[in-house]
């Protein structure tokens, strides 16, 4: 599904994180296509015409280090930073859980949120401005049985964006979360086909949502149109959140 909706981001510097796919190609395709200079960092190589890729793990701070300095020797500021990289792991109920996958589930998606913003934040400071969104879940919201270890993760990105948020309030930086249900990528296909008509059935729309649907939500949380949110939690889960 295509969003025919126009930005000007040209002059702006974007850093999205998981960018190689899903939901993070959508957003850097998004914002290349209006005129951003975007920075994808991700573990696994892309090209995208118009985007720079590193090779970046969000658990590794001396990798996030680099890569930063890179784009401030380059353009001295970043005005986007879309925290998006994820690690859904495996569908089955906590007793069954390995510690160590529990522990790498929170690394990326809590972790590695909070280093990437640790590392980025002093840079949008001295500018005085900037767009944050962190990529939650609606397990984060309401909790879903076989995703403990990823619903606690995305529970804290969704705290920690609340919290951040009034940190920086007297600054021109906003920080948001979305919290999509489920969207049509592989990190949901790969859960298997009676997991995903489970999800389906699940939802008053009927059917997963698409990633530039999602995209659509972040660029506008990334533009002046959405100056007065922040701190603010969007559903992106096709009527299925509960509140």
């Amino acid at each position: 599904m295509t969003i025919d909706i126009h930005y000007d981001f040209s002059g702006q510097t974007a850093v999205v994180t998981g960018g190689a796919r899903g939901i993070g190609r959508a957003v850097a395709t998004q914002l290349v296509r209006f005129g951003a200079q975007v920075r994808i960092w991700d573990i696994s190589p892309v090209e995208l015409d118009g985007a720079h890729s590193l090779t970046v793990d969000v658990t590794k701070a001396d990798q996030i280090a680099k890569a930063l300095a890179h784009i401030v020797d380059h353009n001295s500021q970043i005005d986007i930073l879309v925290n998006n990289a994820g690690y859904l792991g495996s569908y089955q109920p906590f007793e069954q859980f390995d510690s160590s996958e529990w522990q790498r589930i929170v690394q990326v998606n809590l972790i590695g949120v909070f280093e990437v913003t640790r590392q980025v934040l002093p840079v949008m400071r001295r500018a005085g401005r900037g767009w944050i969104v962190n990529m939650g879940s609606l397990a984060g919201k309401e909790g879903l049985p076989s995703l403990a270890a990823y619903s606690a993760a995305s529970a804290g990105v969704i705290a920690f964006t609340k919290a951040l948020s009034r940190e920086v309030c007297d600054t021109g930086i906003r920080v948001n979360c979305v919290a999509p249900g489920p969207i049509d990528t592989d990190l949901i296909r790969r859960l298997g086909s009676d997991v995903v008509e489970e999800m389906i059935s699940a939802s008053p729309l009927k059917r997963l949502g698409s990633v530039d649907e999602v995209a659509g939500l972040i660029l506008w949380l990334c533009s002046p149109a959405s100056s007065f949110n922040t701190g603010a939690v969007f559903d992106m889960s096709g009527g299925r959140a509960r509140y």
